[in-house]
């Protein structure tokens, strides 16, 4: 639609809803606000039912998580590292995010995807303090003591760091 008309048309809704408000008493206008707030929570809480699925889903709560305070006290980058260490295991196949009791996938973790999990470059040098200061980091957040659901996780994180000490050996 032209910008034009679309801005015209914005004018007049103004329009109509200022003069609207001019002629109405305050009785009647107060009446219409309460009305308009009540039909408009009912259509918010329409909508969050269905988008409730997406809205609850890891990813969100990953966005939001910054925005609350907590007592790990993430930032959103620390988010984005943690989101993408959960993404490389779920794309391996080492981390199954639907069954918490169920049998892992016990293959060894490849050098690659070791450096990858320690948020390494697979292709240049490091000394084993940058690989534990890197381990550290991750495991800071982690660590089972921090939340015990991720357990797994953290026990894929100490074999990847046992994989690139062993690899600079």
């Amino acid at each position: 639609m032209n910008i034009f008309f679309l801005t015209l048309l914005i004018f007049v809704l103004i329009y109509l809803v200022l003069n609207w408000f001019i002629k109405t008493s305050s009785a009647k206008i107060s009446k219409s606000i309460r009305t308009f707030v009540i039909i408009s929570s009912v259509i918010l809480a329409v909508v969050m039912a269905y988008a409730g699925r997406f809205i609850f889903s890891l990813p969100f709560l990953m966005m939001i998580l910054p925005l609350v305070k907590t007592k790990a006290g993430f930032t959103l980058l620390q988010v984005l590292r943690f989101w993408s260490l959960l993404r490389i295991l779920k794309n391996s196949g080492r981390f199954n995010f639907n069954q918490a009791g169920s049998n892992f996938n016990t293959q060894n973790i490849s050098r690659d995807e070791a450096y990858k999990i320690l948020n390494l470059e697979p292709g240049k040098k490091y000394s084993k303090e940058e690989i534990l200061k890197s381990y550290k980091k991750i495991m800071k957040k982690i660590h089972p003591d921090v939340s015990p659901e991720l357990s797994r996780l953290a026990s894929i994180v100490n074999e990847a760091k046992e994989i690139v000490i062993k690899d600079i050996a």
